[in-house]
């Protein structure tokens, strides 16, 4: 079965067929850093991340972008209301979505593009519309004119004549249409500005992407992505102006994730219904909220809250158990195993690949990782240790493909002396009977990020 993508633009799955062979472009609207990250930001990162993984998994090169849009409205009062310059306000925020990617074990991009890096090629991007009578300069602001890219709404699914009420000029503005959007601002007083042909200011929101985009990938992109919230108009605005510059088609994929609810309601700065996703990592491991976000088909939306996570961390739990149960990572690799469990492994090996071919539908993918560590938990009850391992390796290499199971259970070794001396204390307490001690130690565990779980076999430490 070859994979097949869903894409916003045609409304439709199609065959994936690179630009160039062997070879995949992708480029992914990223944050704009006036805060610190949330969950969002994860789920549409991971979303991305998802889909790079598994076309390299099916081995093509992919050349990923994700930017950061370093300036603009917000950062810049951001910066004003903690009396720091915006850049203070840029990097820290952009160090922080760099680290919590990699504590939920999202790859780093090929590239990270700014949008203060690119100030060169938005000014011959934005000359080039001008030439081609797609944009015109007004008092020191640049813009492109809607009215000229006959086909504009075509992602949207919208009508120019439908757009203009609700539209209108601001004061400043010297628009010939309301619906004519900024490639360039003239600088205001006491703001960040770059010199340019028009006068000093700052690059329009949407020019950024694709001049980012382009620099870095090529005139036209295999896969686009971002949330659902871009469709209108920011990568409404990316498509006119690419295509009315170029000539050709800016990307031919576009990969739009759904967004994370809560309670109902997407989240939305404005209300500030969301959770920073540093809040989320202090309660909950980051591979349970990857699992998570991966158990929903990345265009549908998710409903987020610590009770749903709390759910996943149990569900994932049972996932793990067969590897755990055949210390799967550091097991070596063997025959395939026959029988009844060779029959699994294959069928979850088939139904897994037909899931992710099917527009990378992870949702039934883990569906099938589930089907598998059944049938290897069932083999081990059975006696069946030396097939269920090579089992296990399986399960292992598949999640290995959606970046899950990254973390192998801690050894003895690993633990600091503080929770071995607890823990040692604590199995001292129940050879004692002394249950009240033994929930006290069970609590200091906890508090330090150590799971207790009991069992005949004795006393095993998991990390939170």
């Amino acid at each position: 079965m070859a994979l097949r993508i869903y894409d916003t633009l045609t409304q439709a799955k199609r065959e994936f067929v690179p630009v160039t062979p062997g070879q995949v472009t992708m480029y992914v609207c990223g944050m704009t850093v006036q805060n610190k990250p949330h969950v969002g930001h994860i789920r549409s990162s991971l979303s991305a991340e998802l889909m790079r993984r598994y076309l390299e998994h099916l081995g093509f090169s992919v050349r990923y972008a994700y930017n950061f849009t370093d300036i603009d409205d917000k950062i810049i009062e951001r910066a004003s209301q903690e009396s720091v310059g915006w850049e203070s306000v840029s990097e820290r925020n952009i160090a922080a979505y760099r680290q919590f990617a990699d504590l939920h074990n999202i790859k780093q991009a090929t590239v990270y593009p700014r949008a203060t890096e690119h100030i060169a090629e938005m000014h011959a991007m934005i000359a080039r519309l001008i030439d081609r009578g797609h944009a015109y300069a007004a008092g020191g602001d640049v813009y492109f004119e809607v009215r000229s890219k006959a086909d504009y709404g075509k992602l949207s699914n919208r009508r120019v004549d439908e757009l203009r009420e609700g539209y209108r000029i601001e004061p400043g503005e010297i628009k010939k249409d309301p619906l004519d959007f900024a490639l360039w601002k003239g600088a205001k007083p006491g703001e960040p500005a770059w010199e340019s042909p028009w006068g000093p200011g700052r690059p329009g929101w949407h020019i950024e992407c694709s001049a980012m985009a382009m620099k870095h990938l090529g005139e036209t992109i295999d896969i686009h992505g971002g949330g659902q919230d871009l469709i209108f108009p920011h990568h409404e605005n990316e498509i006119a102006q690419s295509e009315a510059c170029t000539g050709k088609p800016f990307a031919n994929f576009w990969c739009e994730n759904g967004l994370v609810n809560l309670s109902g309601s997407k989240m939305s700065k404005s209300v500030g219904n969301f959770f920073f996703i540093e809040d989320i990592a202090a309660k909950v491991d980051p591979e349970i909220t990857r699992f998570y976000l991966l158990s929903t088909h990345y265009r549908s939306p998710i409903e987020f809250s610590l009770e749903r996570l709390e759910e996943a961390g149990v569900a994932y739990a049972r996932l793990r158990g067969p590897l755990e149960r055949t210390q799967a990572w550091t097991a070596a690799d063997g025959p395939a195993p026959g029988g009844a469990l060779g029959e699994a492994v294959a069928t979850a090996e088939r139904l897994f690949h037909e899931a992710m071919d099917d527009d990378f539908n992870s949702a039934a993918a883990v569906g099938h990782l589930f089907d598998l560590a059944r049938a290897i938990n069932r083999a081990l009850d059975e006696g069946g240790t030396s097939e269920a391992t090579q089992g296990a390796r399986r399960l292992l290499a598949l999640g290995g493909i959606l970046g899950l199971f990254w973390k192998a259970p801690a050894t003895d070794a690993a633990w600091p002396a503080e929770v071995l001396a607890l823990a040692e204390e604590r199995v001292a307490a129940r050879a004692a009977r002394d249950w009240k001690r033994s929930d006290a130690l069970r609590d200091q565990l906890a508090a330090l990020g150590v799971l207790v779980e009991d069992s005949g076999q004795g006393q095993k430490l998991k990390r939170r």
